[in-house]
């Protein structure tokens, strides 16, 4: 992890503890996940927003205006929205996406669930992602949800990470360490 990352965990994390007992509270927790999901997806698929959260020289008013235009056109739960309000008026939205994935994580874990990053070359079939998370799930004694990526430089093959740990039967990977083996013989 770089620093500038593990400086925004360690400002999101208060944040989202907060929104996540408040949630807890209010029994509330999956309609204010699905809130933060909505306001995540919002700030990754508009590159204007997610540099106005993030820039420097735009006044923390601008940035709170904005963000409550946003909010009264959502159907947002109060809760979502007043912490949302709270991260603008304490000058914090360039943060905001990793307290939701903060929050996303206490919520994973409340419900006994990991996530696993997984790698292919090709794109998984239903059946294929299946199979994975009971597999997955045999092994680790969790439920686990699948976020997909595809790759096509790994030729074949899988790169799963759970956690810290990973397991790579990509056939890129297992080219390279032929290579280097047949460099060793010679």
């Amino acid at each position: 992890m770089s620093a500038s990352s593990s400086v925004l965990a360690n400002i999101a994390r208060p944040y989202a503890v907060a929104l996540f007992d408040l949630a807890s509270e209010t029994k509330s927790i999956a309609k204010v996940e699905k809130d933060l999901d909505d306001m995540g997806e919002l700030i990754s698929s508009s590159e204007d927003f997610s540099r106005l959260l993030a820039s420097p020289v735009i006044s923390a008013e601008a940035k709170a205006a904005a963000v409550e235009s946003v909010l009264e056109k959502s159907d947002f739960l109060l809760v979502s929205a007043n912490f949302i309000r709270a991260v603008a008026r304490n000058g914090r939205l360039f943060v905001l996406s990793a307290m939701i994935e903060a929050f996303k994580s206490l919520s994973a874990k409340g419900r006994d669930e990991i996530n696993a990053d997984v790698v292919s070359a090709v794109p998984l079939s239903k059946k294929q992602i299946g199979d994975l998370a009971e597999t997955l799930k045999s092994k680790t004694g969790k439920t686990v949800t699948l976020e997909q990526s595809v790759d096509a430089s790994l030729i074949g093959g899988l790169v799963v990470r759970v956690g810290s740990q990973m397991i790579d039967s990509s056939l890129k990977t297992k080219l390279s360490a032929m290579k280097i083996a047949m460099k060793e013989v010679r």
